[in-house]
């Protein structure tokens, strides 16, 4: 490595020479971070929205797909079938790029980074959501189909009484974990300049040469959101098996 940082002049220059001697373990300053709480704190604000803008697409979109592809068969069933099968195999920078660069001539106006990257992740939340759902329903005992049935209770009240708190239960694990990769996927929305956490602690690090202290709040800022989403659904699991039990 040294041997390769010789020979590279962008890797021998002055000034980032200057950068790896003054930011060694004896010269931390996690002061500035304090100093640019402000700034850190908006990325904070943009990087929940736009979660909150993907899952308010990508729920309701998953429900409804669900109900599509547990009808095994039929055009719904098919469609849904193509929708998760195309969303699942794009990779989310591909489908943010081309919301950001390709949607706005085919709709005529500008759309916003955060709208565009937002959207491209609420269609791929969508379509994981859909097969988590789908999954948890098909993991309901078929014997409790056939007792509702037995007791003449109406398809609704099946679904919502029956089937729905048992398909819950075992969908939350796998649930929380996709929010949680759900809300850490957002940091792709710097890619096309969305001022999220991620970008703005690349910033601030890039402009005071202090990458070592900035990247690692925006580490911790992370865990601090989302530990206690972890720590909620454990919850929630657990009232929902007691219920149960």
């Amino acid at each position: 490595m040294a041997s390769y940082r010789r020979r590279d002049p962008a890797l021998s220059s002055p000034r980032l020479n200057r950068h790896y001697e003054g930011n060694s373990a004896m010269n931390l300053n996690f002061s500035i971070v304090w100093a640019n709480l402000p700034a850190l704190w908006e990325g904070v604000q943009i990087t929940l929205v736009s979660f909150v803008i993907a899952l308010v697409i990508g729920l309701p979109l998953g429900v409804a797909l669900c109900g599509m592809r547990l009808r095994k068969t039929g055009f719904l069933a098919g469609t849904a079938r193509v929708y998760v099968t195309v969303f699942r195999s794009i990779p989310e920078m591909v489908l943010i790029f081309w919301m950001f660069y390709c949607l706005p001539p085919l709709l005529g106006f500008r759309v916003s980074g955060l709208f565009s990257g937002s959207l491209a992740l609420g269609l791929v939340t969508g379509a994981y959501l859909c097969e988590i759902f789908r999954g948890g329903v098909q993991s309901v005992a078929k014997g409790q189909w056939e007792a509702a049935r037995a007791l003449a209770l109406p398809r609704s009240a099946t679904w919502l009484r029956v089937i729905a708190p048992q398909a819950a239960r075992l969908a939350i694990p796998p649930f929380v974990n996709f929010m949680t990769e759900l809300l850490k996927g957002t940091t792709l929305l710097a890619t096309i300049g969305v001022a999220d956490l991620a970008l703005k602690s690349y910033v601030l690090g890039a402009q005071t040469f202090r990458y070592f202290e900035f990247l690692t709040a925006i580490a911790i800022a992370y865990f601090i959101i989302i530990f206690p989403i972890a720590r909620f659904a454990e919850h929630i699991e657990r009232r929902l098996a007691k219920a149960a039990g």
